[in-house]
């Protein structure tokens, strides 16, 4: 285990120093420092020499390091410049360095690699209950101390699990949000040799989505840690995503399926395959973790009384395999990523011709030798890579493909592009054409870096009667947050087909809203079979009867989806996926509700709040907002938990609106089965 491993491993203790990094994390720092956490100082250079809530404010984190030493430090600047304030943390050499900003630029992380222990960014951080330290914005009420570890990718799924074993008794040790970015800087498979070493942890939790391949790496890890150790921990999972709509970004910025990369339903079986316990819906993990510790010998009893008090018990329902959307039998790895800048096939051409690579039209029939390279990212070795496959047809390119990953800072080496001529089957084509192959992938780079894209592919061929290469079919697919969040890349923004978006997406966007139709259960071929046995009279003819809903946090909203799909299929299923964003506010409800509504399929709203950044008083006035001034017609089934919940059920209650609230998952679920008119619920 690395240095900064043991640093990670050590955020349990009390005596852990912290050091947040920003004038706006105040109120954070002054809730962590009451809770227990160690803050030893600040960074601001305006106010170096000064003190703030007691601590030391210091002009950098190098000065920081050399008189107070901490042991860990907090970025909370937003995106902009959080890429800067992560690499002064790394030249100050701080062990731990924990990011919680989203929407930084992929290219801006990808740059910043090091060898400190880095997690994050767009996490919520990492917390230990039993040390009573904090180094992020979780919900502080929900936690306690105990003995289950998490690591999850998404924020709300996470505050889902941990209350989940705060009820049931058992607590957590150490809660790491590895974020839910394109690349984490500690992934899964990270967290899982952590909690092996941990001696307060008796029992790990994964939660995973689509997206990347972290969850089939922990898979293999757990494999051979089951194989190896004595008494290995008992382990549960959850994984979101189902219900995805294909090609499209669910909210996080990660939660999309690259080329080469798992769906949802293969990680997991790659987990439940090496014995890991299944579930579809966080608020079982309390009483599953009970039964698994039980099963492996442990004494449940005694780790229920190490924790700091047990909670209510609630029923749950066995894990089963989700019904999932189904992508089309021949699916494109290339479809378009929406929130990301893609631009067309001919604004495509002449970007390439800029950089010495000449497109031509696509070969009315496919050659013999057709190939497929480009510059991509390799989210697990966490930097850009060269991807490459022997084939330049799109149904067998996700399956052939193969990544060959390089230093940021260095970019391809000539070893490293031969190695993908190789993986080509060009290392036996005329000189000419191989040289011209390495060029192409030098100058895919070079636009890859200059242009900050997430994807930059062709297709090659080498006609028989010519020897040099024909390059066709360029995809290109750009960051976004260059240029929202640090406005470069102004020029390819420009080239934005602004015609081709909806208002409501427009609308959607203005409120930093994910909102995201769903095709309907009941339309032959876009749905699972089980979806599909009661045919509709007219296919031209949508149903009325989908939830809609409204949920804030991407995890929770994609696993939203997913148990309503679970619990209510073949009778109904969801009409959307809507992430509200971590920080949702009454006015971002009241358009929420406004672009739910807007589908003439929408029967019943389905509300999921759980509340971290997010205030259930607040979600539940912009309920009461939204009744008075869209005017809501349809039955609102809301479920509240988390910060404030108490206050937003009384909020709900002295509306005296026709809403039906619950703090409990199941018995809402159940309640919009019954109002849809039927599901197993």
């Amino acid at each position: 285990m690395s240095k900064a491993d043991m640093r990670l491993q050590k955020n349990r203790h009390v005596e852990k120093q912290c050091m947040w990094k920003t004038q706006f994390a105040t109120a954070n720092a002054q809730e962590s420092i009451e809770w227990g956490t160690n803050i030893v100082g600040g960074t601001n250079p305006k106010k170096a020499g000064t003190e703030h809530l007691g601590r030391p404010v210091f002009a950098t984190v190098k000065e920081a390091m050399r008189e107070v030493k901490p042991d860990a430090t907090g970025i909370y600047v937003a995106a902009p410049h959080a890429a800067a304030a992560i690499e002064e943390a790394i030249e100050a050499e701080v062990p731990l360095i924990v990011a919680v900003a989203e929407h930084i630029p992929l290219h801006d992380i990808m740059r910043t690699q090091s060898k400190s222990r880095f997690v994050g960014a767009n996490a919520p951080g990492i917390i230990s209950a039993i040390g009573k330290c904090r180094i992020g914005f979780q919900p502080l009420p929900t936690f306690s101390p105990g003995h289950v570890g998490i690591v999850a990718k998404s924020g709300t799924l996470s505050y889902e699990t941990v209350a989940s074993l705060t009820r049931s008794g058992l607590g957590q040790s150490l809660c790491i949000g590895m974020g839910g970015d394109v690349i984490a800087g500690t992934n899964h498979v990270d967290a899982l040799k952590v909690f092996e070493n941990d001696d307060d942890t008796e029992a790990i939790i994964l939660v995973g989505e689509l997206g990347g391949t972290s969850e089939e790496e922990a898979a293999d890890w757990i494999r051979d840690y089951r194989k190896r150790a004595k008494d290995p921990k008992p382990i549960a999972a959850l994984i979101g995503g189902f219900q995805a709509a294909p090609g499209r970004i669910m909210g996080h910025a990660g939660a999309w399926t690259g080329i080469g990369e798992g769906t949802a339903e293969s990680k997991y079986r790659a987990l439940e395959n090496v014995g890991v316990t299944m579930v579809d819906h966080p608020a079982k993990f309390g009483t599953v973790m009970k039964e698994i510790l039980a099963k492996s010998g442990r004494n449940v009893k005694k780790i229920e009384q190490s924790a700091a008090q047990a909670q209510q018990r609630r029923s749950y329902h066995t894990a089963s395999h989700f019904p999932r959307r189904p992508i089309p039998a021949s699916p494109s790895p290339l479809t378009q990523q929406k929130r990301c800048l893609h631009i067309n096939a001919q604004q495509s051409a002449n970007l390439l011709q800029s950089y010495n690579i000449k497109v031509s039209p696509t070969p009315s029939s496919t050659p013999e030798s057709n190939h497929f390279v480009g510059i991509t990212v390799a989210r697990s070795a966490r930097s850009p890579s060269i991807i490459a496959a022997p084939t330049a047809l799109q149904s067998q390119i996700p399956n052939r493909a193969r990544h060959f990953p390089f230093d940021y800072r260095k970019g391809p080496s000539p070893s490293i592009i031969n190695d993908a001529i190789a993986y080509l089957q060009l290392d036996a084509a005329p000189p000419k054409a191989k040289a011209q192959t390495a060029e192409l992938i030098s100058n895919l780079w070079k636009l890859y870096k200059e242009k900050e894209a997430i994807t930059a592919s062709v297709s090659l061929s080498i006609p028989e009667d010519r020897d040099e290469v024909q390059v066709y079919d360029p995809h290109l697919f750009f960051d976004d947050a260059a240029f929202k969040s640090n406005n470069r890349q102004a020029d390819l923004h420009a080239l934005r087909d602004t015609a081709s978006i909806t208002a409501i997406d427009r609308e959607a966007e203005a409120a930093g809203i994910v909102f995201i139709p769903l095709d309907s259960p009941t339309f032959p071929g876009t749905t699972s079979q089980k979806a599909t046995q009661t045919p509709p009279s007219s296919p031209q003819e949508p149903p009325r009867n989908l939830v809609g809903t409204l949920v804030n946090g991407a995890g929770l909203a994609m696993n939203t989806n997913d148990v309503l799909a679970l619990r209510l299929l073949p009778s109904t299923s969801s009409a959307n996926f809507l992430d509200t964003g971590g920080k949702a506010t009454s006015q971002t409800i009241k358009t929420s509700f406004k672009l739910v509504l807007s589908d003439p399929r929408v029967s019943v709203v389905f509300v999921n709040i759980f509340g971290g950044l997010t205030l259930c008083d607040m979600i539940a006035e912009g309920i009461i907002m939204a009744f008075k001034e869209v005017g809501i017609e349809k039955p609102v089934v809301v479920r509240l938990r988390g910060t404030n919940e108490k206050e937003g059920q009384e909020v709900l209650r002295r509306a005296r609106l026709p809403i039906k609230a619950f703090d409990d998952f199941e018995e809402a679920v159940g309640e919009v089965g019954r109002l849809v008119g039927g599901g197993n619920v």
